[in-house]
């Protein structure tokens, strides 16, 4: 379905709460609307499964190992966006040394909410670290067991995996939900990008075009160039 609508129907609503609350109890359950982007093909809704009643565990015999991931992350997706959010207990701590400050970050998850059943993986993005610290009050002192000194070093952004390539197109405005697989297919097709453990690296042929293309074509090989043209293609179309 060529959508990136996150609207869905009435009906997938109320069939998401009777779910949510019969499975799960009513405090997991919350009515969620989302914003859809302005430029987002909403013609159709959010890809959601057609029935909640076919849980995928239960039709699993029925599909192919891939159509049971598939269909799974969108059922597991879709009754996750209409259920509560997770609650964190959170500390952070401030810690005194002589002439030194250190600083500890703590949480502990005190009630699951949507991630009982979704959690969204997030491509080479490195989280702040949180670990398990005990009960502290003001001006505890405390005993150093041990110390292990990090050195850090500034690193260059990571480089684009499909999924975060997808989400740069979005935000730059290039393209529709039904032309970035296409797009992604075609320049792996042509070797110009290669796929090394998940992430997409140029080769040398893509090197060579990227360069003659930018060269003698920079008036439209451009984002600029491209985001303008959708919108164009989109006022268009609305006439």
């Amino acid at each position: 379905m060529r959508t990136d609508s996150t609207r869905i129907s009435e009906e997938a609503r109320a069939s998401a709460k009777v779910y949510i609350e019969k499975e799960y109890g009513k405090e997991y359950y919350e009515n969620r609307y989302y914003k859809t982007k302005a430029d987002s093909q909403d013609a159709h809704e959010a890809i959601r499964p057609t029935y909640v009643d076919l849980v995928p565990d239960k039709i699993k015999n029925s599909l192919t190992n891939d159509q049971y991931k598939l269909y799974k992350l969108i059922y597991n997706r879709f009754i996750a966006s209409q259920m509560s959010s997770a609650i964190y207990d959170t500390l952070s701590v401030k810690i005194n040394a002589s002439d030194y400050n250190f600083r500890a970050n703590g949480q502990t998850l005190k009630f699951k909410g949507f991630m009982t059943l979704y959690v969204e993986t997030e491509d080479n993005e490195k989280k702040e670290e949180f670990s398990n610290i005990p009960l502290l009050k003001e001006n505890d002192e405390l005993i150093k067991e041990k110390l292990e000194p990090k050195q850090s070093f500034t690193e260059p952004p990571p480089r684009y995996t499909e999924a975060s390539l997808v989400k740069a197109l979005e935000e730059k405005g290039i393209g529709r939900p039904s032309t970035y697989s296409p797009t992604i297919t075609t320049i792996l097709a042509r070797r110009y990008i290669e796929k090394i453990q998940k992430q997409l690296h140029p080769t040398e042929l893509g090197r060579i075009v990227n360069k003659l293309l930018i060269e003698n074509f920079s008036d439209v090989i451009n984002v600029k160039f491209t985001a303008q043209m959708e919108e164009e293609f989109d006022k268009i179309a609305e006439r």
